[in-house]
């Protein structure tokens, strides 16, 4: 398919922005596979970068996470917001990929279908989800909002670590408890699934009984024929796609055909690799497409690491170059920072470039994006940091470490701003020279080329470097 064409079957729609070829060819991504991640705390615009890529491939692949997170995709003048839904589902030819590694919201993935559906999105056979991947129950979401409160009761004074409250922590930890959990497939087994329900329930009745008391809040025990019987009918609307993705994958790998991973959330909020404990409950980097969506080692030939021109992040933990000024709100209202998901206003600062260099080598990136410039527009010096301090010291690495990292300093340099607003810029030439110096800094302190750079959310305002 032509890059230019997108084929979401929307024909009210106005014309879609045109893509030119050039910044794709300049990601030389001509062969293999590959990954698309973020390198911060999310929100980098990756969404708008799997979109603009679909056309190469032939299978788009979520690897994490729940819909705890967002995509937000800007076709002509429509917005779209997914949230579980891969982001490859506006071409119509592509399948789209549920793995094993994401769990599901049905009730929430149901509301997206329809929603896309309802906009004239094809959605068959091209959307497939695993049936290994994990059910994100009823009693998860109370569960996640429980302990948050009881958390906030017993640790007077502890930072809230800033969950969705979506169930999403909850649903990995029973994944990896067993006996409470339930997976997709399971919603197609009536026979299986029954005591399955029957068991969870009484063991969260209890849990959640006890929270709820140490929280002071009032709890309805679940009752297990009501959440079978919703299972159940949430699996009759699902079967069409559920299948074994794990096979598919390797099919389709044998068949030469080629797959980009869509990661969600970003490396920063990794269960293992970010800041720990203000983190999310998945493997949020490149590493986690092998077990998440169930491919070889070495699958992956490219990694493409997207990140902001600047730093935000959603809820708590620490944040060392976080602005709380006048001009941390000119950067969120110029930047639209609020939540894909929540809606929550986003906390801004400068660029942390050793959070970034730590994440592009973590993910093994073998190229960046960077997005959100023309946000920086009008700002008369820029500050990037690149470097931290800790009791005095000069650390050598980025301390993944969230209750150290809430106690360091950054260390700044700072570089000319640039007054030009980017927005109508069509290729990097036409950048103001404060504007190119800057991203190139970005460049040789991370040690990764920068091969894209994003002045719009539209797809002709990705720019080739």
């Amino acid at each position: 398919m032509p890059i230019d064409q997108h084929t979401a079957p929307r024909p009210s729609d106005p014309a879609p922005q045109p893509a030119t070829a050039d910044p794709i060819a300049k990601l030389h991504l001509d062969a293999g596979h590959c990954a698309v991640v973020g390198l911060q705390w999310g929100d980098e615009g990756k969404g708008q970068i799997v979109d603009m890529l679909a056309p190469l491939f032939d299978l788009i692949t979520r690897f994490n996470g729940g819909n705890n997170a967002g995509h937000s995709v800007l076709i002509g003048d429509q917005k779209f917001a997914l949230h579980l839904v891969p982001s490859g589902i506006l071409y119509g030819d592509k399948i789209n990929v549920i793995g094993n590694g994401v769990v599901v919201n049905p009730q929430g993935l149901l509301g997206e279908i329809d929603g896309l559906r309802a906009r004239g999105v094809k959605i068959a056979q091209n959307l497939r989800i695993s049936s290994r991947a994990h059910v994100v129950m009823p009693y998860h979401r109370t569960e996640d909002q429980l302990y948050a409160q009881v958390t906030a009761a017993v640790s007077s004074g502890a930072e809230d670590i800033g969950t969705t409250g979506r169930g999403i922590g909850p649903c990995y930890a029973d994944k990896a408890q067993r006996t409470t959990a339930v997976r997709v497939g399971d919603l197609l087994r009536p026979d299986d699934l029954q005591p399955q329900i029957r068991r969870a329930v009484s063991i969260k009745n209890a849990i959640l009984g006890a929270l709820a008391q140490l929280a002071q809040q009032p709890f309805t025990p679940f009752d297990a024929d009501q959440v079978l019987a919703e299972a159940l009918a949430f699996g009759q609307r699902l079967e069409p796609h559920i299948t074994d993705t794990t096979h598919l994958l390797q099919e389709a790998i044998e068949s030469k055909k080629r797959i980009l991973f869509e990661g969600a959330n970003a490396a920063l909020l990794d269960i293992d690799h970010g800041t720990y404990p203000f983190v999310t409950s998945s493997t949020t980097s490149a590493l986690g497409v092998y077990t998440g969506a169930g491919v070889p080692n070495g699958t992956l030939g490219n990694v493409i690491g997207v990140a902001k021109a600047y730093t935000s992040r959603v809820g708590g933990g620490p944040h060392p170059t976080e602005l709380k000024d006048a001009l941390g709100e000119r950067i969120r209202t110029a930047g639209q920072e609020y939540g894909t998901t929540t809606g929550r206003p986003r906390r801004v600062g400068w660029l942390d470039l050793m959070a970034v260099r730590y994440s592009a080598r973590l993910n093994g990136a073998t190229g960046l994006v960077v997005t959100g410039l023309a946000v920086l527009a009008g700002i008369e010096t820029l500050r990037v940091c690149v470097g931290y301090k800790l009791g005095g010291q000069m650390l050598d690495a980025y301390p993944a470490d969230g209750l150290l990292l809430a106690r360091i300093e950054p260390v700044y340099e700072e570089l000319p701003g640039f007054a030009q607003a980017l927005g109508d810029c069509r290729s990097f030439g036409e950048l103001p020279p404060a504007a190119r110096a800057y991203i190139e800094r970005i460049e040789r302190f991370v040690g990764v080329p920068v091969k894209l750079v994003c002045v719009g959310r539209k797809r002709d305002q990705v720019l080739a470097r």
